[in-house]
């Protein structure tokens, strides 16, 4: 395929989806799966126009992936209801631990004993499929920072957390392979992998959003008043942050998520401080959750808010762009019975026993727990821990391997959870109306 006819097919996608955006809503299914299938159609599935080798392009789609996911963990920790509490993200922080670390280790299991794969490569294939998507999972994360939907929060908080809390699994599973140093009797992995790159990315996230919410705001107050570029500013917090925790070892992915929670946490504290000291008629009471109720309860001008809307078209690109190339990479035969059986698997067995197994002993409802348990959306994270390993040393014979298995899982996953999320969310908003009604 040449490049004129690359412009060509990616630029009609992007006119036929600014288009049909009002139709591509009324459809019963996600605009993923048209990408998926213009892909399949001009890659070697149908016409093979042209075909894209993840293998020899690996270093090239493993920076695309990172930045698209950094991009998504970015708008996805704008969006988070505020205030942070330890009651409300009890469910998301257990399904991106206990959740995740059950998965991987089914995964594993399955993929040894079924599939035939080493030790190392299990557990390889399953830190790669476990933790849920952040880019193609929209359809069911938060809409904006007021929406309180208790379902799309817990799905959005999760996929914010797990592509940080996934990699541990993926050193351990090179490690296993001979490609990571994990230290005697995995010593070194538990200190450095797990503990010292969880806990400083974090603190590095929520240091960086913190700082860069009251610098913005002592700007914005000054006399005379400074005009931030918000756009500006949103993108080089994520990259400050991600290239701070690269360079310490740490969970650059989680980084970045608690740094945008914690600048619009800290936005929000600041608003609502402002609004309190400012002199106001006897009769009005400073309503501090008035400010995390809906978009217009936001500060007017914010860095986390000001850059959102640039990042989810962002997303909304990469997702056109990625898609069409997992759709390109797959022939026929990538459809065997082995990555099909994982396939089901995953998103009938791990995924739902994972998940439940993870909230036991909490207050979440039922039926939320099994829509969470259907809703672990794989995506383009998953293509980037792939390429991760590649990078950093996985044999050919074995790479080819776990990316025909990943590549028919996430195109499953497009299909199985595009297909069935909107007449899933309707039937559950129903079902939760009828419930309060009674």
């Amino acid at each position: 395929m040449t490049s004129a006819q690359w412009f060509l097919l990616v630029g009609g996608l992007l006119l036929a989806r600014g288009l049909t955006s009002a139709m591509l809503q009324r459809l019963p299914f996600t605009p993923a799966i048209v990408y998926l299938a213009v892909g399949m159609l001009v890659g070697p599935t149908v016409l093979n126009l042209f075909h894209f080798n993840p293998l020899k392009e690996s270093a090239l789609l493993e920076v695309l992936t990172e930045v698209v996911v950094l991009i998504s963990l970015f708008s996805a920790g704008v969006k988070m209801p505020a205030p942070v509490s330890l009651a409300r993200w009890r469910a998301p922080i257990l399904l991106a631990t206990v959740s995740m670390a059950l998965s991987v280790a089914m995964v594993a299991v399955f993929a040894y004993f079924i599939l035939g794969l080493p030790l190392g490569a299990g557990v390889l294939l399953g830190a790669i499929l476990a933790p849920t998507d952040p880019v193609l999972a929209t359809d069911v994360q938060t809409r904006h920072p007021g929406d309180r939907d208790q379902l799309r929060f817990t799905l959005t908080c999760e996929a914010g957390m797990n592509d940080g809390s996934a990699f541990p699994f993926v050193m351990l599973g090179m490690g296993l392979l001979g490609l990571h140093e994990l230290g005697e009797f995995g010593l070194r992995w538990a200190l450095v992998d797990v503990l010292w790159a969880t806990l400083a990315g974090i603190a590095i996230g929520v240091l960086s959003g913190a700082a860069l919410a009251i610098f913005g705001r002592k700007l914005r107050s000054a006399h005379p008043q400074h005009k931030l570029m918000d756009d500006f500013l949103g993108l080089g917090l994520i990259g400050v942050v991600y290239g701070l925790s690269v360079m310490v070892d740490a969970w650059g992915f989680l980084a970045v998520f608690f740094a945008a929670v914690s600048l619009r946490q800290t936005e929000l504290k600041l608003a609502v401080a402002d609004r309190t000291n400012a002199p106001q008629p006897q009769a009005t009471r400073i309503e501090p959750a008035a400010t995390n109720s809906s978009p217009n309860g936001e500060p007017v001008s914010t860095v986390s808010l000001g850059s959102l809307v640039f990042k989810e078209h962002l997303e909304r690109l990469s997702e056109v762009m990625l898609v069409l190339l997992i759709g390109g990479t797959l022939f026929l035969d990538s459809w065997s019975w082995r990555a099909v059986g994982l396939a089901l698997f995953l998103f009938m067995v791990a995924r739902p026993v994972s998940v439940l197994v993870g909230l036991l002993g909490t207050r979440t409802s039922w039926p939320l727990r099994g829509m969470v348990g259907w809703f672990g959306v794989r995506g383009i994270g998953s293509l980037y821990y792939l390429m991760y390993a590649i990078q950093h040393g996985l044999p050919e014979d074995l790479a080819m391997e776990l990316i025909q298995f990943t590549l028919l899982v996430v195109a499953l996953s497009i299909l199985a959870h595009g297909t069935s999320v909107k007449p899933l969310m309707s039937q559950f908003s129903r079902f939760r109306k009828r419930s309060q009604g009674s």
